[in-house]
């Protein structure tokens, strides 16, 4: 029986079927249109773009049309610090990083420990606080512009934020919470009062400029929940809704469902050693044939292969090449152990060199950090 597909800000499960979030959350597909848009701005295409790993949106056509009145837009992402990154978190913060650079934007990137602290149980607020620093150190590895990246813990830049909160918590109900999110009678009360504090940072520019200036923020479709509240309200505080570009889930390595940190062996971690790395990936689930001569034969399926998938979602921005690997798999002329060896080999060169970015960060927090 298959497993019924569930998509929330804190759990995801089952097949992902994407056109039927697209009907379910109210988004609407990127086309080709819009593609030829952006395009116009931005001289080329991002390669999640053209594969269409960010796939939906909302108010994309709005945002340009304020930009090409000079209106510029800020941009708003954020990390909820509950473990490690894995790979999984790079692709919005990568596909961020492409539009800060393309439209010269300012970014808020909100931490939110507190989230963590109330969402999940073990974890203690020195826990997350920990996690934060962590994810922090790989957020500056990607090499954001520190003069127009703004980086803030919910729990630090709290004065800020909290009254701020509180204005959006008054036009939210419990109902509404309840039905965004499923809460229950024994969720606790800052699981209800938190979607508040997330809703902030999509107005914090137009705050301190004086002056409403639109927002973009790129997420994982599963954050998207939380700014549909948050675009209810907004207009409310005299605010635009802001604009979101929602991405696919980057898969684990035994499945090409969504890459999970509850799930260490199917995840790749961006702390991972060589020796780790190499290990998880020999695991993997590549989607062939029971057999050599099988796969020969009859050709395996790259659309299940999670090998395949690293290439398609991460490990190969041209598109021609990972057409050729799709193709090999298709035809059997590719046999798991050498496609599972080529992986490694391009996860371990990958994530060494963001090692000696992530190393050179611990000296750069500073630059970054947003505080009261």
């Amino acid at each position: 029986m298959k497993e019924e597909m569930i998509v929330t800000p804190w759990e995801v499960k089952g097949e992902i079927d994407y056109n039927k979030l697209i009907e379910e959350f109210g988004i609407k597909a990127i086309d080709e249109a819009l593609l030829n848009r952006i395009k116009k701005h931005t001289k080329d295409l991002h390669y999640m773009l053209r594969r269409k790993i960010f796939f939906a949106h909302r108010d994309m056509n709005w945002i340009l049309d304020e930009y090409e009145k000079g209106n510029k837009f800020f941009l708003y992402t954020g990390r909820g610090p509950s473990g490690k990154t894995h790979l999984g978190h790079l692709i919005p913060w990568l596909f961020t990083k492409w539009l800060q650079d393309k439209f010269g934007a300012k970014l808020y990137f909100q931490i939110t420990d507190d989230e963590k602290f109330l969402f999940k149980e073990k974890l203690s607020l020195e826990d997350v606080k920990n996690y934060a620093y962590d994810n922090i150190l790989d957020i500056i590895a990607l090499g954001f512009d520190p003069k127009k990246t703004f980086i803030f813990s919910d729990t630090e830049y709290a004065k800020t934020l909290y009254k701020e909160a509180i204005r959006v918590a008054k036009h939210v109900t419990y109902s509404t919470t309840k039905a965004v999110f499923g809460f229950k009678n024994d969720s606790n009360i800052g699981q209800i009062f938190f979607t508040s504090m997330q809703a902030v940072p999509a107005f914090l520019e137009s705050l301190k400029a004086g002056k409403n200036v639109p927002c973009l923020i790129p997420l994982a479709v599963d954050q998207d929940p939380h700014f549909r509240i948050a675009r209810d309200v907004m207009p409310k505080l005299g605010y635009y809704k802001p604009a979101v570009i929602h991405s696919k889930f980057f898969p684990g390595l035994s499945t090409v469902q969504k890459m999970s940190s509850s799930q260490p062996f199917d995840t790749i971690f961006t702390t991972d050693t060589p020796d780790e790395i190499e290990t998880k990936v020999m695991r993997a689930f590549t989607g062939q044939q029971a057999t050599k001569e099988l796969q020969k034969r009859l050709g395996g399926n790259p659309d299940i292969c999670a090998i395949c998938q690293y290439y398609y979602f991460l490990f190969e921005p041209d598109d021609k090449k990972v057409e050729e690997i799709f193709e090999k798999e298709k035809k059997g002329k590719i046999l798991a152990g050498e496609h599972k060896k080529d992986l490694a080999e391009r996860v371990v060169k990958f994530l060494e060199e963001h090692h000696k970015k992530r190393e050179k960060a611990r000296d750069m927090v500073e630059k970054f950090i947003l505080r009261d």
